[in-house]
């Protein structure tokens, strides 16, 4: 905490720093890390693109004109644009508490429509196949297997995989709901033996002094041995040691996602696959291949997380519903030479 010298004498606590108000509105409302990192670099840049002057002395005119140059300069995507704009919603709603009639007024990019990149069965075989075998294979197998979200899976707690049930819990998914969803049987031993290996790194992590994880919201407070407990061990470790960036405690925090996605990148390539496909391309095939196979779509939408069954809908595009369930009358013309089938 900054003090400033009073006249009498008596030193007086200065108020917080405008970004470090931003961190601690945002930490009660228990957003996500990530959240706060981008707010809060959305909301450094706005101040620098101003000439540093104080977010009260703006309006309307600086917030429209700062999101229009990320758009005809920064060249940025609708969602950046809009993750901008809620950000400085944020600031003036929350941390100010200054509620201005033209931020409602202020536009918010549309997103555009896009058809997801869904792998055949046999591409993801190919794809699979390619990879070594080891922690991100496992991983990639897991994400077509259950339809996990990249950041779900590796946030995944020994506790959160239930081998008598056959099922996993993803905690705190998108919307930070909780859902369940099937365990492969395929699976089932190689994630058995990858939970003996965390332990025995657990094992070697606590003879060095460390063996703690990150525990969500106020958990290591009000249970101060759980974080070194086997249940609350990432499944997907992380290969070192670092430093909580809110507690400031060291541990062994889940592996990154540049492990994961390098290895789809690399795999994909080798087993010549022309499709921009990445991680969540698995989790887009996970419920094509579902529904292809029959499945209702309210299965699939409760596997998935979603909100709204529109939202997975996009998927039936590829179930002769869609262009590819039409014959075009290029076909059909006389002497087009396909076969009767």
């Amino acid at each position: 905490m900054d003090y400033t010298p009073q006249s009498a004498g008596v030193l007086e606590p200065k108020s917080p720093r405008l970004l470090d108000q931003v961190r601690e509105r945002i930490r009660l409302r228990h957003y996500s890390i990530r959240t706060e990192q981008a707010y809060v670099g959305w909301i450094r840049r706005f101040i620098l693109a101003n000439g540093r002057r104080h977010p009260r002395e703006l309006g309307a005119k600086e917030v429209e004109a700062f999101l229009t140059r990320l758009a005809m300069q920064g060249n940025v995507a609708a969602a950046t644009q809009n993750q901008a704009l809620s950000a400085l919603l944020f600031l003036y709603r929350v941390v100010l508490e200054i509620e201005l009639p033209w931020m409602e007024e202020v536009v918010r990019a549309k997103r555009p429509r896009r058809l997801p990149v869904v792998l055949s069965q046999e591409e993801v075989a190919r794809m699979l196949s390619v990879m070594p075998e080891g922690m991100p294979e496992l991983m990639a197998r897991l994400l077509y297997g259950t339809g996990m979200r990249l950041l779900e899976c590796l946030r995944l707690r020994i506790k959160d995989v239930d081998f008598a049930r056959k099922e996993i819990c993803v905690r705190s998914g998108k919307g930070d709901k909780d859902r369940r969803v099937p365990l492969p049987e395929s699976l089932r031993g190689r994630l058995l033996g990858q939970r003996e290996r965390v332990l025995q790194l657990h094992g070697q992590d606590r003879v060095a002094g460390s063996g703690r994880v990150y525990l969500p919201y106020a958990l290591a407070r009000k249970y101060p041995n759980a974080d070194s407990e086997p249940g609350w061990l990432y499944l997907f470790p992380s290969g070192r040691i670092s430093v909580d960036p809110r507690g400031g405690r060291a541990g062994r925090h889940h592996a990154g996602e540049e492990t994961l996605q390098r290895a789809i990148k690399t795999a994909r390539m080798r087993a010549g696959i022309a499709k921009p496909a990445t991680c969540h391309s698995l989790r887009h095939s996970f419920a094509t291949h579902l529904l292809e196979a029959g499945h209702d779509i309210r299965t699939v939408q409760e596997l998935l997380g979603h909100k709204d069954v529109a939202t997975t809908q996009i998927y039936t595009h590829v179930l002769g519903r869609g262009a590819g369930g039409l014959l075009s009358p290029l076909d059909r013309l006389p002497g087009a030479g396909l076969q009767p089938e």
